[in-house]
Protein backbone atom coordinates (compact mmCIF):
# COMPACT_ATOMS: atom_id res chain seq x y z
CA UNK A 1 0.00 0.00 0.00
CA UNK A 2 1.55 4.10 -0.45
CA UNK A 3 1.94 5.93 2.32
CA UNK A 4 -1.88 7.58 1.09
CA UNK A 5 -3.74 4.83 2.17
CA UNK A 6 -1.58 3.79 4.92
CA UNK A 7 -2.66 7.07 6.40
CA UNK A 8 -6.47 6.85 5.82
CA UNK A 9 -6.12 3.22 7.36
CA UNK A 10 -4.20 4.33 10.40
CA UNK A 11 -6.05 7.31 11.32
CA UNK A 12 -9.18 4.88 10.77
CA UNK A 13 -8.42 2.42 13.16
CA UNK A 14 -7.70 5.21 15.25
CA UNK A 15 -11.01 6.74 15.41
CA UNK A 16 -13.01 3.06 15.67
CA UNK A 17 -11.33 2.14 18.76
CA UNK A 18 -11.12 5.94 19.91
CA UNK A 19 -15.13 5.78 19.31
CA UNK A 20 -15.45 1.84 20.71
CA UNK A 21 -13.44 2.05 23.71
CA UNK A 22 -13.63 5.73 25.02
CA UNK A 23 -10.96 6.41 27.77
CA UNK A 24 -11.26 9.07 30.11
CA UNK A 25 -11.45 12.69 29.46
CA UNK A 26 -8.11 13.37 27.39
CA UNK A 27 -6.99 17.06 26.88
CA UNK A 28 -7.18 18.61 23.14
CA UNK A 29 -3.07 18.42 23.57
CA UNK A 30 -3.31 14.36 23.98
CA UNK A 31 -5.80 14.25 21.18
CA UNK A 32 -3.95 16.10 18.44
CA UNK A 33 -0.32 14.45 19.95
CA UNK A 34 -1.97 11.00 19.53
CA UNK A 35 -2.81 11.94 15.97
CA UNK A 36 -0.06 13.18 15.24
CA UNK A 37 1.45 9.64 16.97
CA UNK A 38 -0.86 7.78 14.53
CA UNK A 39 0.22 8.75 11.54
CA UNK A 40 3.70 8.62 12.27
CA UNK A 41 3.33 4.91 13.26
CA UNK A 42 0.86 4.28 9.91
CA UNK A 43 4.05 4.70 7.86
CA UNK A 44 6.94 3.64 10.43
CA UNK A 45 7.12 0.11 8.97
CA UNK A 46 8.35 1.53 5.72
CA UNK A 47 11.35 3.10 6.61
CA UNK A 48 12.67 -0.01 5.60
CA UNK A 49 13.23 1.25 2.17
CA UNK A 50 14.89 4.73 0.54
CA UNK A 51 11.60 5.81 -1.02
CA UNK A 52 9.89 6.00 2.38
CA UNK A 53 8.16 9.41 3.03
CA UNK A 54 10.34 10.28 6.03
CA UNK A 55 13.66 9.50 3.94
CA UNK A 56 12.37 11.73 1.22
CA UNK A 57 11.52 14.74 3.38
CA UNK A 58 14.99 15.03 4.40
CA UNK A 59 18.25 16.44 2.72
CA UNK A 60 20.30 13.61 2.09
CA UNK A 61 17.70 11.10 3.20
CA UNK A 62 17.41 8.47 0.18
CA UNK A 63 21.23 8.11 1.76
CA UNK A 64 20.02 7.00 5.54
CA UNK A 65 17.69 4.92 3.48
CA UNK A 66 19.76 2.73 1.80
CA UNK A 67 21.53 2.33 4.93
CA UNK A 68 18.45 1.71 7.29
CA UNK A 69 17.28 -0.44 4.92
CA UNK A 70 19.89 -2.18 4.48
CA UNK A 71 20.22 -2.42 8.83
CA UNK A 72 16.64 -3.43 8.74
CA UNK A 73 16.62 -6.46 6.16
CA UNK A 74 15.44 -4.99 3.57
CA UNK A 75 11.55 -3.90 3.02
CA UNK A 76 9.25 -5.92 4.23
CA UNK A 77 11.50 -7.87 6.51
CA UNK A 78 11.89 -6.89 10.65
CA UNK A 79 9.70 -3.51 10.58
CA UNK A 80 6.63 -5.46 9.09
CA UNK A 81 6.91 -8.49 11.97
CA UNK A 82 5.29 -8.64 15.53
CA UNK A 83 8.99 -8.41 16.91
CA UNK A 84 9.45 -5.05 14.83
CA UNK A 85 6.44 -4.16 15.71
CA UNK A 86 7.39 -4.51 19.80
CA UNK A 87 10.63 -3.16 18.67
CA UNK A 88 8.96 0.34 17.46
CA UNK A 89 6.66 0.12 20.45
CA UNK A 90 9.59 0.01 22.88
CA UNK A 91 11.70 2.56 21.74
CA UNK A 92 8.64 4.95 21.25
CA UNK A 93 8.04 4.34 24.86
CA UNK A 94 11.44 5.25 25.65
CA UNK A 95 10.96 8.64 23.88
CA UNK A 96 7.59 9.49 25.26
CA UNK A 97 9.55 8.39 28.78
CA UNK A 98 11.92 11.03 27.56
CA UNK A 99 10.08 14.01 26.62
CA UNK A 100 7.35 13.32 29.52
CA UNK A 101 8.68 16.52 31.25
CA UNK A 102 7.66 18.98 28.57
CA UNK A 103 4.39 17.56 27.48
CA UNK A 104 2.99 17.48 31.01
CA UNK A 105 -0.64 18.08 29.22
CA UNK A 106 -0.15 15.35 27.42
CA UNK A 107 -1.50 11.63 28.31
CA UNK A 108 1.76 9.69 26.84
CA UNK A 109 -0.50 6.32 27.75
CA UNK A 110 -2.92 7.36 24.94
CA UNK A 111 -0.11 8.61 22.91
CA UNK A 112 2.06 5.46 22.48
CA UNK A 113 -1.15 3.47 21.90
CA UNK A 114 -2.20 5.63 19.02
CA UNK A 115 1.05 4.96 17.52
CA UNK A 116 0.79 1.38 17.86
CA UNK A 117 -2.39 1.26 16.68
CA UNK A 118 -0.95 2.82 13.35
CA UNK A 119 1.89 0.63 13.05
CA UNK A 120 -0.28 -2.24 13.54
CA UNK A 121 -2.89 -0.83 10.86
CA UNK A 122 0.62 -0.63 8.30
CA UNK A 123 0.68 -4.30 9.36
CA UNK A 124 -2.55 -5.54 8.83
CA UNK A 125 -3.04 -3.46 5.15
CA UNK A 126 0.24 -4.79 3.80
CA UNK A 127 -0.75 -8.61 4.64
CA UNK A 128 -3.56 -8.11 2.16
CA UNK A 129 -0.99 -7.10 -0.85
CA UNK A 130 0.62 -9.77 -2.95
CA UNK A 131 4.05 -9.35 -1.26
CA UNK A 132 2.66 -10.21 2.13
CA UNK A 133 3.92 -9.75 5.80
CA UNK A 134 6.34 -11.90 7.79
CA UNK A 135 4.18 -11.49 10.42
CA UNK A 136 6.49 -14.16 12.85
CA UNK A 137 9.99 -13.62 12.07
CA UNK A 138 12.72 -14.95 12.53
CA UNK A 139 10.51 -17.63 10.27
CA UNK A 140 10.86 -16.34 7.21
CA UNK A 141 7.54 -17.11 5.57
CA UNK A 142 5.49 -13.90 3.94
CA UNK A 143 1.79 -14.34 5.27
CA UNK A 144 -1.09 -12.82 2.96
CA UNK A 145 -4.91 -12.18 2.88
CA UNK A 146 -6.49 -13.93 0.97
CA UNK A 147 -4.07 -17.37 1.09
CA UNK A 148 -4.39 -16.99 -2.80
CA UNK A 149 -1.83 -14.33 -4.27
CA UNK A 150 -3.07 -13.65 -7.49
CA UNK A 151 -6.16 -12.58 -5.38
CA UNK A 152 -4.36 -10.07 -3.24
CA UNK A 153 -3.97 -6.38 -3.82
CA UNK A 154 -1.24 -5.20 -5.96
CA UNK A 155 0.54 -1.42 -4.75
CA UNK A 156 -0.25 1.51 -6.32
CA UNK A 157 -2.65 -0.01 -8.70
CA UNK A 158 -6.49 1.46 -9.53
CA UNK A 159 -7.52 -1.25 -7.48
CA UNK A 160 -5.66 0.21 -4.28
CA UNK A 161 -6.84 3.84 -5.24
CA UNK A 162 -10.31 2.83 -6.63
CA UNK A 163 -11.53 0.25 -4.49
CA UNK A 164 -9.43 -0.51 -0.76
CA UNK A 165 -9.39 3.70 -0.20
CA UNK A 166 -12.80 4.16 -1.55
CA UNK A 167 -13.87 1.65 0.94
CA UNK A 168 -11.99 3.25 3.64
CA UNK A 169 -13.55 6.49 3.16
CA UNK A 170 -16.95 5.20 2.60
CA UNK A 171 -16.33 3.15 6.68
CA UNK A 172 -15.25 6.23 7.97
CA UNK A 173 -18.79 7.51 6.66
CA UNK A 174 -20.53 5.23 7.77
CA UNK A 175 -18.81 4.73 10.70
CA UNK A 176 -19.26 8.40 12.05
CA UNK A 177 -22.99 8.66 10.80
CA UNK A 178 -23.75 5.50 12.67
CA UNK A 179 -21.67 7.02 16.08
CA UNK A 180 -22.36 10.61 15.90
CA UNK A 181 -24.24 11.12 18.63
CA UNK A 182 -21.16 8.96 21.06
CA UNK A 183 -18.63 11.09 18.57
CA UNK A 184 -19.85 14.49 19.76
CA UNK A 185 -20.22 13.49 23.34
CA UNK A 186 -16.25 12.44 22.96
CA UNK A 187 -15.52 15.66 21.44
CA UNK A 188 -17.51 17.82 23.88
CA UNK A 189 -15.23 16.24 26.53
CA UNK A 190 -12.04 16.64 25.06
CA UNK A 191 -13.01 20.37 24.40
CA UNK A 192 -14.63 20.68 27.91
CA UNK A 193 -11.00 19.13 29.98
Amino acid sequence: MIARTHDLASITALGVIFVLMPTQPISLATVIIAILANLIGGITPDIDQPTAPLWKNLPIGKYFGKIFGHLLGGHRFFTHSILGLAFFGFLTHLLLIFLQPIMSSVDTNIVWWAFMIGMLSHLVMDTFTKEGVPWLLPIPIKFGFPPIRTWRITTDTWVELWVVFSLLIAFNIWFYFVHYQQLLFLLRHVIGS
